[in-house]
């Protein structure tokens, strides 16, 4: 009987190598190929080059394609023809507007403007302190509510929920008696996989909107599409993620780490400079000058919606259409950061004089420069595209293909959606994903009756919903060493593991969210529907 039990011990030893085995061998080849992957400014620079080639060979084949428009209520038919920018012509007129197709690309202005504001409520200390505060004043039975949440709203800027949150999630659940590798993956789900979610507008939604309204212009140059245009759908995934995140975490999260680690895990390790999670008195002054500043920066903005208002449309008394309000929602939004980031600054005693917030400005700008540097070969890259016509051909005849298979609608989006999930296994960044996806894909789906801004939503979902899941995520080492410091045995496996719920869940929820909204035709933001 002894013998047997041991056998029997033996063999499901056996069966776990075999499976982490199987794990660490897909990991593996992910990796692997991710690395292999040239850097996004140099897949750019190729596509450029590509696209280029493929324009002389369907240029000089007569490839064209042919749809039906309306304008000024008549309708006509447009044919398309491939340009050959192989001709002198077509160079000459390329070279002389490098610097034009740089500076007029649309994401540009708006992230950089949208920094300044974000830049000072980080680089004070505003948002850390902030998440400090919440999470330390929460009481045990709403802690992963909280921790799955504050992960979700920290990702307007930047990098705070990675820094601050994830840490702070182990110390917390740990303090409470819960296993902080729980605490890690609520917070690691909620800042990573609830990406595309949030109450406010971050940095990233004027970034793909000026990328879908690039993509949009192929086919029509007047469609505007704004960096609120995800809004309405953003908030309501705020609450489905934080709900979802914080079921995955207490019934399928918890319970398997009690099961696996038990006593084995090291809980007395200690995390470096631990009471920089402490809340000082320096920091609860400047939320009280940082609240009072922003309350009354919310009361200009609301007297500024009053009918007649100065956010209104002057013609219409529109705050939604042509108005002020949405027009410079850029700036508004980055004066709502700046005005109670310079406060708790102040207040904190982290500005003493205006140089002192200058250089917070500065601080953020000097981390743009990677962006800046992508921005000018993906401009290069998607005027090259516009100018081929071959994304409108692509459209027009991907378009008549899938309509005349029936692959159109709910389908269509799923595999869409799973599409972009997959190749963010191999692509991290979600702007140079979408730089080369927009092009195809917006002109594509418009061409079937979908809007810019709910191909955006759907890639946006893809986007995030596989970001806790792939080793090419800049902070996945990082998370996954932080990990190890309190199971010891633990690799990258064992995170991919312990994220794949939430990724799968996450997927899920969410793709039945934009089902329902898709049947119910509810508006994506102000302005922004489902269908042209």
């Amino acid at each position: 009987m002894v013998l047997a039990e041991k056998r029997s011990k033996r063999l499901r030893s056996t069966n776990a190598v075999k499976k982490v085995g199987i794990l660490n061998k897909s990991l593996n080849f992910i990796e692997k190929i991710g690395n292999k992957l040239p850097d996004p400014v140099t897949l750019f620079v190729l596509l450029s080059i590509l696209t280029i080639i493929a324009s002389f060979i369907l240029g000089n084949a007569g490839v064209s394609a042919e749809y039906e428009t309306v304008k000024d209520g008549v309708s006509e038919v447009v044919k398309v023809d491939a340009v050959n920018l192989l001709t002198k012509s077509s160079m000459a007129e390329f070279l002389k507007n490098i610097v034009s197709n740089f500076t007029s690309f649309a994401p540009l202005g708006v992230v950089l403007v949208s920094m300044l504001g974000v830049g000072v409520a980080e680089g004070t200390g505003l948002i850390d302190a902030l998440i400090k505060k919440l999470i330390l004043s929460t009481p045990k039975r709403l802690i992963t509510v909280v921790v799955v949440l504050l992960g979700v709203l920290s990702n307007i800027a930047s990098d705070a929920g990675y820094v601050v949150l994830v840490p702070l999630g182990a110390i917390i659940f740990k303090s409470f008696g819960m296993n902080p590798i729980a605490g890690i993956a609520a917070a690691f789900a909620g800042v990573s996989g609830g990406f595309s979610a949030n109450l406010l507008i971050g940095t990233i939604d004027p970034l793909l909107s000026g990328l879908s309204q690039s993509a949009a212009n192929i086919i029509d140059p007047t469609y505007v599409v704004n960096p609120t245009s995800n809004y309405y759908f953003m908030v309501v995934s705020t609450f489905l993620i934080t709900i979802v995140g914080t079921l995955v975490t207490e019934c399928i999260i918890l319970p398997r780490l009690n099961r696996k680690n038990g006593d084995n895990l090291v809980d007395q390790v200690e995390i470096e400079d631990e009471s920089a999670f402490k809340f000082t008195k320096e920091e609860k002054k400047g939320l009280l000058w940082a609240g009072i500043s922003l309350f009354i920066y919310v009361l200009i903005i609301i007297i500024g919606l009053l009918p007649g208002g100065m956010l209104r449309n002057p013609e219409t008394d529109s705050i939604i259409v042509k108005s002020p309000f949405i027009d410079g929602i850029v700036v508004i939004l980055s004066l709502g950061f700046f005005v109670p980031g310079v406060a708790f600054g102040i207040g904190s005693g982290k500005i003493k004089n205006d140089s002192d917030v200058v250089k917070s400005m500065t601080k953020s700008m000097s981390t743009m420069g990677g962006y800046l540097v992508l921005a000018f070969f993906a401009s290069q890259f998607i005027k090259l595209f516009e100018q081929s016509k071959i994304a409108t051909i692509i459209a027009v005849k991907g378009a008549d293909f899938l309509e005349n298979i029936g692959f159109v609608g709910i389908p269509l989006i799923l595999a869409f959606i799973i599409i972009v999930a997959f190749i963010n296994l191999f692509i991290g960044s979600a702007s140079a994903k979408w730089a080369i996806m927009a092009p195809i894909f917006v002109p594509l789906f418009m061409r079937l009756g979908f809007t810019p801004e709910f191909t955006q939503i759907a890639y946006r979902i893809g986007d995030s919903t596989s970001n806790i899941i792939t080793p090419l995520l800049p902070y996945f080492p990082i998370i996954a060493m932080l990990v190890k410091k309190y199971d010891p045995k633990s690799g990258i496996g064992t995170l991919i593991s312990l994220m794949l719920p939430y990724s799968i869940v996450f997927l899920i929820s969410w793709v039945l969210l934009l089902i329902v909204w898709m049947v119910l035709k509810l508006p994506l933001g102000p302005g922004a529907f489902i269908f042209m």
